[in-house]
């Protein structure tokens, strides 16, 4: 059997590198693409949907795919635990799947679960992300997913300090931890976590120099996982052992 994907946002940077590797994935085809602006109702029909379009298209594609019973896969960023919220009634009536993934690169999964791991020990956290000029959402999803991650990591220790949080210099803070964004060219994707405490500090950085090689592993596991996933799943740390226990 094989089974039908609709692509939605298929013609853009990251649907390009899905459509690419759903194509050499056994068992699944793209059957459909989309655009940012094409009609939903072509999702019809479809065994899953992946979602690769724009902020503000994207809470729209979840929609269209839960009222049809369609599992969905989210590559779209910015989706804060506020925003996914929203749909998570919608999904968890239906008896559905909303996958929704901030980064598909294993590097950035490892990155962001290892800052999270030493959060609890500094009592200072700040994220430096920069991006591509063409980027129009910030702080990027995958800056968002690590502050909640790290703020999460915190919860008997409580919020990180962020001193003159006030400063709209100071970045914008999610869970605490203020979140710088760089909008640039000549980058694809990089981010930092800088933690801080009495007399040292541990930095952890990601940077991504191919998104299509970077990202292909990633998206080789979302998919099947999407397919059959229940309720909503948030991360690719679901699919994967970081190997890192409590």
């Amino acid at each position: 059997m094989t089974y039908q994907v609709a692509l939605v946002g298929g013609t853009g940077k990251l649907g390009t590198i899905i459509n690419g590797v759903i194509d050499e994935l056994e068992g699944f085809e793209v059957s459909r693409v989309l655009t940012s602006s094409s009609d939903l109702s072509e999702v019809d029909g479809a065994d899953l949907v992946v979602d690769a379009s724009t902020p503000q298209v994207s809470i729209e594609v979840v929609r269209a795919a839960v009222d049809r019973g369609i599992n969905v896969l989210v590559a779209t960023s910015g989706w804060s635990s506020e925003r996914i919220a929203l749909v998570r009634p919608l999904v968890e009536a239906a008896g559905t799947g909303a996958v929704f993934i901030p980064n598909f690169s294993l590097g950035s999964v490892l990155g962001s679960a290892l800052a999270a791991a030493a959060a609890p020990f500094f009592g200072s956290a700040e994220i430096v992300e920069a991006h591509r000029e063409t980027k129009i959402d910030s702080p990027s999803g995958t800056a968002v997913r690590t502050a909640e991650l790290i703020a999460a990591a915190r919860a008997e220790q409580g919020p990180v300090s962020a001193p003159h949080a006030d400063q709209r210099a100071r970045g914008q803070q999610v869970g605490s931890v203020p979140i710088h964004s760089l909008r640039r060219p000549g980058v694809v994707a990089k981010q930092e976590v800088i933690l801080s405490g009495p007399g040292e500090s541990l930095t952890f950085t990601h940077d991504t120099t191919d998104s299509a090689l970077a990202y292909a592993p990633g998206i080789r596991l979302a998919v099947p996982y999407a397919l059959s996933a229940t309720g909503v799943v948030v991360g690719l740390e679901h699919m994967i052992d970081i190997g890192i226990r409590s």
